[in-house]
């Protein structure tokens, strides 16, 4: 945040780490911000396990006491979702503030100078589900939530060899040929469908080519292809300009090239 001070000025501004999903987006929250004389609005997410994330006490009015990073003994369940509004007035406590512990400049270090220092410190608790994706399930989990609330449409080309069933979204470019997809689904711009199978709670976006396949339960991101591979796909992430195809070469080996932290379950 701090290095943004000279780009931001005196304009009012949101912090959104990009880990974060929660249910509705925050257009609503940006609207009363911006309608606001608040300093700050911060939300919060009452979870199981509070001192896993930074957590906010609150007093009997409902105003912010104070905020810890992790405390081994937290004072609350209201954890800090990682979504914040603020005015300038944030950027006198960003300087004023020294590095925690950690050796970094905390960000609930900085609403509590905020808080301490008279500013108006807004707390929202959001009532409906938030995740943070940090790991793998956790994506898969949220991509599941969204596609089920999505207003789904087909604005792309079905042939009349294909099933559409339930929630499924196909957008303009996109063609689905000889195949089945189960929604809820997205199939993104210019991608093209060829006699395989999409399940639920799968994300395919633009220019992606899946032909002779089946795969559930997945995010698959731009301009990659699954090519002819006999077992069904699923709970799995796969980036951008993949190819996954099956290979005719003899003798038969699985040949990989696989980045930091990859997993594979290979059948």
């Amino acid at each position: 945040m701090k290095i943004s001070q000279q780009f931001l000025a005196d304009e009012r501004f949101v912090m959104f780490l990009g880990d974060n999903v929660i249910q509705g987006g925050i257009s609503e929250l940006v609207r009363q911000f911006s309608e606001s004389e608040w300093n700050s609005q911060i939300v919060l997410k009452r979870v199981a396990h509070p001192q896993q994330y930074g957590v906010a006490e609150l007093d009997e009015q409902g105003r912010i006491v104070r905020l810890m990073e992790k405390p081994k003994e937290p004072p609350s369940d209201l954890a800090l979702v990682g979504i914040y509004m603020f005015d300038h007035h944030v950027f006198e406590a960003v300087n004023a503030i020294t590095p925690s512990w950690r050796g970094e400049l905390e960000i609930t270090d900085a609403i509590q100078w905020l808080v301490e220092h008279g500013y108006a410190v807004c707390p929202y608790i959001h009532r409906g589900w938030w995740i943070d994706t940090g790991k793998m399930e956790d994506l898969l989990e949220a991509n599941s939530l969204v596609l089920d609330e999505l207003e789904h449409h087909i604005a792309g080309y079905v042939d009349r060899d294909s099933q559409i069933n339930g929630k499924v979204t196909i957008d303009k470019g996109a063609e689905i040929i000889n195949s089945r997809i189960r929604g809820p689904a997205i199939i993104g711009e210019d991608t093209r469908i060829v006699n395989s199978y999409v399940g639920p709670f799968t994300s395919i976006y633009h220019h992606v080519r899946i032909e002779d396949s089946e795969i559930e339960h997945s995010i698959v991101l731009e301009n990659s292809q699954i090519l002819d591979i006999p077992h069904r796909i699923e709970d799995s992430l796969i980036g951008r300009n993949v190819l996954i195809k099956r290979s005719p070469i003899k003798p038969k080996a699985y040949k990989l090239t696989l980045g930091d932290n990859s997993r594979v379950g290979i059948l």
